[in-house]
């Protein structure tokens, strides 16, 4: 090899699937199909989004049984699509990624609908921990599948934002939120964290307005609570942001994936989201766009994390104290 003639050091080890998922540094020109990839991957992303249930929901149709494991096939199509057409070949990394997700999703589901996991974790007797804690081996199972997916595809945990990330880096400004110049994020994060808390404290509190007696017994289930938020915000950071930016970013650029990603947050939120609806779309939209701006730039998990964490606390006291409710 060439660098061995002149000295360098070899070349590092590069994935095979690194090939078929370029980095949003390395980004090449623009070509005549690529301008197709952004609508391919929009359109992907809402076939296998929320949104056919929010459809048949609306419409007062049930949602048949299948339909994961329909969005499943589609998936795996899809994936084979981007194999064989050149011109779909940047969307490879994506279609493993949603692959690996809805994979994990609908076999832990299967899972849960068992007779075994119903008697024990999912009847009216079951403790506030134990109820919750089942679900969430569960969901770790699935933010599993997915790292392990995003490991096979870029062999660097830095290029998935499996990292801490840098809370020195500059904030690209955004004049509607007010932020006007790059500054850090380290101060934009307890910010962002605090503002997304307490959008979700007023609806939430205002609707349970708890008793004292409801708060006194919620209070022993606080360590719970706040393991609960922690994981979750960790899991759904996993899959509904460093899945898809890492990507995405590359191929069709921060300008389609960052929104790519507040999308499927916010329709993910619609049926079972605090609050559901529109109202807790927008939301959760919204307070995707932060999370995913803020592991954008900042390279990492740990900003969105947090920013993620902090209002989850809210949500999960509230499940907390409709549990410790007088009956």
């Amino acid at each position: 090899m060439v660098c061995d003639v002149v000295g360098l050091a070899p070349p590092p080890r590069v994935s095979p699937f690194r090939y078929a998922v370029r980095s949003m540094d390395e980004r090449p020109p623009a070509s005549p199909a690529a301008r197709w990839l952004p609508g391919v991957a929009w359109a992907v992303m809402l076939a296998a989004s929320e949104l056919p249930e929010i459809l048949l929901h609306s419409a007062g149709v049930k949602v048949p049984d299948g339909l994961g494991w329909g969005k499943l096939a589609l998936l795996l199509v899809f994936l084979c699509a981007t194999r064989a057409a050149r011109s779909l070949r940047p969307l490879f990394g994506y279609a493993v990624g949603l692959s690996a997700l809805f994979a994990a999703l609908n076999l832990t589901g299967l899972a849960r609908d068992t007779a075994w996991f119903q008697l024990r974790f999912n009847h009216p007797g079951i403790g506030f921990f134990a109820g919750y804690a089942a679900v969430f081996v569960l969901d770790l199972a699935v933010a599993g599948a997915v790292l392990a997916a995003l490991w096979l595809l870029f062999r660097r945990r830095e290029e998935f934002y499996f990292a801490g990330g840098d809370f020195r880096a500059p904030i690209v400004p955004v004049p509607w939120l007010g932020i006007r110049r790059p500054e850090p994020w380290r101060p934009f994060v307890p910010i962002f964290a605090g503002a997304a808390a307490l959008c979700v404290a007023v609806p939430t509190l205002l609707g349970l307005r708890p008793s004292g007696e409801a708060l006194s017994r919620a209070l022993p289930l606080l360590p719970a609570v706040l393991l609960f938020a922690a994981v979750n915000a960790f899991t759904e950071e996993v899959y509904f942001r460093a899945s898809f930016l890492s990507t995405l970013a590359g191929p069709v650029g921060r300008a389609h994936a960052l929104p790519i990603t507040v999308v499927f947050f916010g329709l993910a939120h619609w049926l079972h989201g605090s609050p559901p609806g529109l109202l807790g779309a927008a939301m959760t939209g919204f307070l995707a766009f932060l999370l995913g701006k803020a592991m954008l730039e900042t390279k990492g998990l740990l900003a969105p994390w947090f920013i993620h964490f902090v209002p989850d606390v809210v949500i999960f006291a509230s499940y907390a104290l409709a549990f410790a409710a007088p009956r």
